[in-house]
């Protein structure tokens, strides 16, 4: 969406001749390093290029106004600045509700009301983290509206806590993270218990990334996520009996195999088997992306996918349809789930010229076999939350 366009849908919507100033967040996906975060392993995100666009202006009471063009049918939501907390009614509304009141909570002078228009890209429930992309689009609004001092690093972590403790998500910190410090034509391994992070060059020379929402919507993501968690934290606690290790991300797959007898439940050994040989997947993805070695890294993102199947068990007929599909298809390096799973995309690394190719063959199996379409986008790599300065379409 140009800027021109968001100027005028603000000022239609709030029925004023005011000029907004205007934000964005993007979207991310995960390349590699699925349900690693909780186990103390590494994930392998990216920045993409479309996202959440924010339009902004104060007013001159502490009434806040909120809109969104994706939820229309909400119209505008009000609250006073002196009551943010959460309400179920607001819907939408209590992810940047959220952000404002933690922003004050932490000592941020934030004492005006303001009118703010959302507009998203992002399909709801595709895994590419809507949450997040508003959470952040809002941190870096309210920073460059109110000129606050705050640290990009810190306003990630509220991102997560709105997440968490507001809105009583127990997310990790990957999408807020990836959000607020992509890089263009970068991916970012994060450790993240320590927030350690690296930038590796995303090249990907005559090759796209594409992304395939399966247009299901996960429904079993939130119930098996909690599952999952608990099966390795059984994992860990078997293993912690013989080994003194704090998490799973520790151990090396040979270390792992070595003791893997320790841990009691059959179904618990496979959890945790994904866990730390995804780990390992992470930190060998950096570096195949450092020497621009692409093949390794599609083979990387296939024994991903089939890890997820086989030893976590969270993709599902949909995604494994698109992913299997997408495997026998010309010109694909790689393709896997991405996200929590039950639903939600799956990418492909593929080669452009085959890319319109791609998409008919894959929409075609998927279809027959699922009894809907797929739908595609081609992901680009970008930056950060920002502010909009130049005409952005």
């Amino acid at each position: 969406m140009k800027s021109s366009e968001l100027q005028t849908m603000f000022q239609n919507i709030f029925h004023t001749t005011k000029k907004p100033r205007l934000f964005f967040a993007p979207g991310r996906i995960n390349l590699i390093g699925e349900h690693t975060d909780y186990n103390g392993g590494n994930v392998f995100p990216a920045a993409i290029t479309f996202g959440t666009y924010a339009a902004c202006s104060k007013r001159e009471d502490k009434r806040i106004r909120f809109y969104s063009s994706n939820f229309s049918e909400t119209g505008i939501i009000e609250c006073e600045l002196s009551n943010l907390n959460y309400q179920a009614s607001h819907n939408w509304a209590n992810y940047p509700k959220g952000m404002i009141q933690f922003l004050i909570n932490e000592g941020h002078l934030i004492d005006q009301g303001m009118d703010i228009l959302f507009y998203g890209e992002i399909p709801n429930s595709a895994g590419l983290s809507s949450s997040a992309s508003i959470e952040m689009v809002t941190g870096v609004l309210l920073e460059g509206i109110f000129s606050l001092n705050s640290n990009r690093i810190e306003m990630i972590k509220l991102g997560q806590r709105v997440e968490n403790e507001y809105i009583g998500v127990s997310s990790g910190i990957m999408d807020q993270f990836a959000i607020g410090m992509g890089k263009k034509n970068h991916a970012i391994l994060l450790d993240c218990q320590s927030l350690n992070f690296y930038y590796a060059p995303l090249e990907l020379k005559d090759h796209v990334i594409l992304i395939i929402n399966t247009n299901k919507q996960r429904t079993l993501a939130g119930s098996k996520y909690n599952e999952r968690r608990t099966e390795c934290e059984q994992a860990l606690f078997d293993l912690r009996k013989q080994l003194p290790i704090a998490s799973l991300g520790e151990l090396t797959p040979d270390e792992f195999e070595t003791n893997a007898k320790w841990i009691n439940n059959p179904i618990h050994q496979k959890r945790a088997k994904h866990a730390v040989y995804e780990n390992a997947r992470t930190k060998e993805a950096l570096e195949k992306l450092r020497v621009s070695d692409l093949d390794r890294f599609g083979e990387l993102m296939n024994e991903s996918h089939l890890s997820l199947k086989y030893d976590y068990e969270v993709t599902g007929i949909e995604l494994d349809t698109i992913v299997e599909a997408a495997w026998d298809q010309p010109g694909v390096l790689g393709a896997r789930m991405t996200g929590a799973g039950f639903g939600g995309c799956a990418i492909a690394v593929v080669e452009r010229k085959y890319t319109e190719a791609f998409r008919k063959n894959v929409n075609t199996i998927y279809e027959e076999k699922i009894g809907y379409p797929a739908t595609f986008y081609s992901a680009e790599i970008g930056d950060g939350a920002k502010e909009i300065i130049e005409e952005v379409v």
